[in-house]
Order: C-alpha cells, then sequence, then structure tokens
C-alpha cells in the first residue's frame, strides 16, 4: 500500500482472500445443521428444548460475545485474536462431530459460538484497516457480505451433500481444513493492527454482563413456549431484563466502555442496526421449518432437500438487483419497508402450505420471504459505515453484527418455540392407539421423533402416526407464520419510522483519474 494513494496492493487483495475463508465458513456453520436435525433426533434423542438449543447456542454465544471480543481485538491485536479464534474453532468443530449426547453437543455448539465472535469482528475490522481508499474499502466490503450471504446458502447443501455419504457429524468438519489454511497464512498475508492505546482496564464486568443478560431470556422465552410454566424458566426472563439493564448502567459509567452508547443517539445508525435485526429474524427464524418440511413432510433425502432449498436465491437474487436498480432513486425508508411488505406477503402464503400441498408453494413461499428481506438487509451495512464517526467504525461494525446475530438467534428461538408449543399441543391427546411409554414421549417432542418412531411401528399404525405428526407440524408452521407476518408488518412501519429522515443518495462524484478518462485527449 502506497502512503501517497492509501490505495490498496497486493498483499491487501490476497490477504482479504483469507479473511473470506473463515467469514464463509461462519456463515456455513449457521445453516449447515438444518438437514441434520433428524439424523441428530434419531442418535442423540434430544428433547424439543434441547433440539432448539443445539440449533441456536452458536448463535446466542457468537451474539454475546461478539461486542466483548471486539473490544478484546482492539488491545492485544486483531490478527491475533483472529488466530487464537481459527485454532478455537477447530477444536470445537471436533468436539462437536464425535458428540455422544445432546448435552455435549450444545456444550460443543458454545464453543463453536465463542470461537466464531473472535473471528467474526476480527475480519471486518481487519478489511477497514487494509483499504483505505473509499472505493476499495466498499468493494472488499462488498465482497465480504456477498461472501456472508452465499455462505448462508451454501452451508444447508453442504451439510446436505456430507449427510447423503457420512454421519451427521461430518458436517462440523467442514471447517477444520479452511481455519487450518487461515492459522498457515495469515501470519504471511496479514498485517497486525491493534488500535491506539487505551486509558483504563479491559471492562471484564461488562463482558460478563453482556452474556449474563442474553441467555436467561433466551432460556425463559425458549423454555416456557415449548414446555408451559414452570418456575426456573419463569424467574429467568426478569433476571436475564435486571442483568440487561446492570450492562447498560456499567456501559454509561465505566472508564473503558465495551461500547459507547452515544452511537446509539445516532438515528441512522439505530435505524439501520433495528431493521437487520428484524429482518435476520424473519429470514433466519423460518428457515428451519423449511428444511424440516422438505425432509420430514416431503421424505427427501438430506441433499435433495438441499438442493431444492436453492430456488428460493432467485428470488433473492432479483431483489438485490431490484434494490441497487432503485437504492438511487427511492428513499432508503420506502425501499426497506416495501421490503418487509414483501416478506410478510411471503409469510401469508406460509400459512396456506399443508401435509400434502405441492412443493412449489412452500417453494415460492420461501422465494418471496427471502426476496424481501435480504433486499432490505443490502442497504444497512453501508449505513452503519457511514452514520458512525470513523474512530468508531470498529465499535459499530460489532454492535451491528451483534444485532444480526441475536435477531437471528431470536428469530429461530422465537418462532421455533412457537412452532414447537403447537405440535406438541395437537398431539397430546392425538397419538394413534399403541403408541405410548417413551415411544409416545419421542414422537410429542419433535417430527423427527415422530418419524423415527413411526418407522418402528407396524403397518397403519406407524402410518397413522406420521400422518398426525405431520398435519401437527404444519399447524405450527401455520402459527410461526402468523407470528412472523405481525412481525414483518410491524418491521415496515419501524423502518419507515426510523430511516424516514434519509433522502435518496446522491450519486458519488466520480475521482479526479475518472474525470480525466471521460475528458477527449486534445489533438
Amino acid at each position: 500500500m502506497t502512503a501517497t494513494t492509501g490505495r490498496a496492493g497486493r498483499r491487501e487483495w490476497i490477504g482479504l482472500a483469507v479473511l473470506l475463508l473463515p467469514t464463509l465458513v461462519l456463515s456455513m456453520d449457521m445453516g449447515v445443521l438444518f438437514f441434520a436435525v433428524p439424523y441428530i433426533s434419531t442418535t442423540l434423542a434430544p428433547s424439543g428444548t434441547q433440539q432448539l438449543w443445539i440449533m441456536d447456542m452458536y448463535s446466542f454465544l457468537l451474539a454475546g460475545l461478539l461486542i466483548t471480543m471486539g473490544a478484546l481485538g482492539d488491545r492485544i491485536g486483531r490478527r491475533r485474536l483472529l488466530m487464537i479464534g481459527a485454532a478455537g474453532f477447530i477444536g470445537a468443530s471436533l468436539l462437536a462431530a464425535w458428540s455422544q449426547d445432546a448435552g455435549q453437543l450444545i456444550a460443543a455448539r458454545a464453543l463453536l459460538g465463542a470461537a466464531g465472535a473472535t473471528v467474526m469482528p476480527s475480519t471486518l475490522a481487519l478489511i477497514r484497516n487494509m483499504f483505505h481508499d473509499p472505493k476499495q474499502r466498499q468493494g472488499a466490503l462488498g465482497a465480504w457480505g456477498a461472501v456472508l450471504t452465499s455462505g448462508a446458502t451454501l452451508g444447508p447443501v453442504a451439510g446436505g451433500l456430507l449427510l447423503d455419504h457420512f454421519w451427521w457429524g461430518a458436517v462440523f468438519l467442514i471447517a477444520v481444513p479452511v481455519m487450518a489454511l487461515v492459522l498457515l497464512t495469515a501470519p504471511v498475508l496479514l498485517p497486525e493492527y491493534r488500535a491506539p492505546a487505551r486509558s483504563g482496564r479491559f471492562d471484564l464486568a461488562g463482558a460478563a454482563l453482556s452474556m449474563a443478560a442474553i441467555l436467561p431470556v433466551v432460556y425463559g422465552i425458549k423454555t416456557l413456549a415449548v414446555d408451559g410454566w414452570s418456575l426456573l424458566p419463569g424467574l429467568a426472563l426478569p433476571v436475564g431484563l435486571v442483568l440487561a439493564l446492570a450492562f447498560y448502567r456499567r456501559q454509561r459509567t465505566a472508564a473503558s466502555p465495551l461500547i459507547d452508547l452515544g452511537l446509539f443517539r445516532i438515528r441512522t445508525f439505530s435505524g439501520a442496526i433495528s431493521v437487520n435485526s428484524l429482518a435476520m429474524f424473519a429470514m433466519m427464524g423460518f428457515a428451519l421449518f423449511t428444511s424440516q418440511y422438505l425432509q420430514l413432510v416431503k421424505g427427501m433425502s438430506p441433499f435433495t432437500a438441499s438442493l431444492w432449498s436453492l430456488a428460493p436465491s432467485v428470488g433473492v437474487g432479483a431483489a438485490i438487483g431490484l434494490t441497487s436498480a432503485l437504492a438511487g432513486k427511492v428513499r432508503p425508508a420506502v425501499l426497506m419497508a416495501g421490503g418487509f411488505v414483501v416478506g410478510a406477503a411471503g409469510f401469508a402464503m406460509m400459512t396456506t402450505v399443508g401435509a400434502h400441498s405441492p412443493l412449489a408453494l412452500i417453494l415460492t413461499a420461501a422465494g418471496v420471504l427471502a426476496a424481501g428481506t435480504v433486499g432490505t438487509m443490502t442497504m444497512t451495512a453501508e449505513m452503519v459505515v457511514s452514520a458512525a464517526p470513523a474512530e468508531q467504525a470498529g465499535a459499530a461494525s460489532a454492535t451491528s453484527e451483534t444485532a444480526v446475530e441475536l435477531g437471528s438467534s431470536l428469530g429461530i428461538a422465537l418462532l421455533g418455540a412457537a412452532g414447537a408449543a403447537v405440535y406438541r399441543h395437537q398431539l397430546d391427546g392425538a397419538l394413534p392407539a399403541g403408541v405410548d411409554g417413551s415411544a409416545a414421549g419421542a414422537a410429542q417432542d419433535t417430527l423427527g421423533g415422530a418419524v423415527t418412531v413411526a418407522a418402528h411401528l407396524p403397518g397403519q399404525v406407524g402410518a397413522d402416526l406420521l400422518e398426525t405428526a405431520r398435519v401437527a407440524f404444519t399447524d405450527g408452521l401455520h402459527v410461526a407464520a402468523v407470528v412472523g407476518l405481525v412481525f414483518a408488518l410491524g418491521a415496515a412501519l419501524l423502518a419507515h419510522r426510523l430511516l424516514g429522515h434519509l433522502p435518496v443518495p446522491a450519486a458519488p462524484e466520480k475521482t479526479e483519474n475518472e474525470k480525466a478518462e471521460k475528458e477527449p485527449v486534445a489533438a
């Protein structure tokens, strides 16, 4: 990189490729388990609540630690933190792959989330440090965002392919060679960066409070929704909220807070983060239903189901293109509100999906839902970067990623819990004669459990159980879709209100070099 122009050279672009590798793995790890759920249900026999924890423990730990790890990277070095995270991710992946019970897998997913939290903010912070030229930085951030989105799409496909040939634990081994490559190349291709020295000690109390506030709230919501009222989850909710208030007060008074709360007074910053979180809530919250419907209701193999799950990406591509074309002509708030309305239409279509509906219905509904939410998300990343002061860009990006991960996790938890509660209620007292004891408990916990139990029952009894369970699952899908519909419409109103002050973006001014290229050469 030259000192006069500040433009990145070959080393920075090769370094970007290194940073994109762990970004791809982290985004794939969000969806790689979607098609492994039936296999995990059969092998480890998790309860309904344990199954939800297996799915979203990774995201909760990732969300809870992002701000902490982002601040830690500023102090000890972002490349160093990236390498620590890569090594930790390898170890946690191996532990997850060979888990012997549901509790061990949940613990391994927690370690994966913690390791991921050290990697994610490091990749984005290093990109910001390596690319000083605005145009180059925009291109690098665009590549980072594209890889992040692609990983979410490729994760289920890669998982489905592996599940067709190997045991369920193989889906976790994708990360091992990638993170090993990062460990080998990072010292050579990535320079080390530290933020200017800060006064005061690292806010360990704030870090502990940030984690302690998230998990009790989520545990309470999930358990109460699935299992009904009980004392422990009932107490967890208010405890988590009190801890969240304590974290807020700590950040206001600490000498060296993890995050400057003044960022949230910037209307564009807080609005963009809120919109992005709601979009992830909608999109990721319903992805699990779609994958289970294809496998457990339609009876597809994991790989076949994962290939069909790519069909909605056609709508996503069209939405991104249309959003880009309209970005310079329509106010951002109008575009974002319109995206959420389109997503709400996808949720409305989901309420019509039944156990015997044509495959095209759920794929079209998923495509409309994804098109609306992803089209909205494409506009928020640049808003967060431009709204925050340059000296706080790292904290702003970590906060944005935390909100996105938390939105994704809460989507899986709340919509998943709503669907699971309906499924369990519908099967209560509706099981065919001959299904009792532990078999009845497994069938009532999850649809995957019902499919496993049905396979070991004689003829008509197994068929009746399978039909009853599949209808109960689609009933749960309908309730989750209604909840998502309400959230999407509320998000449309919120986006218009929070970001309505933004005008139509002005076209970027041309650089002196671009102007010179357009001027005619004198004869």
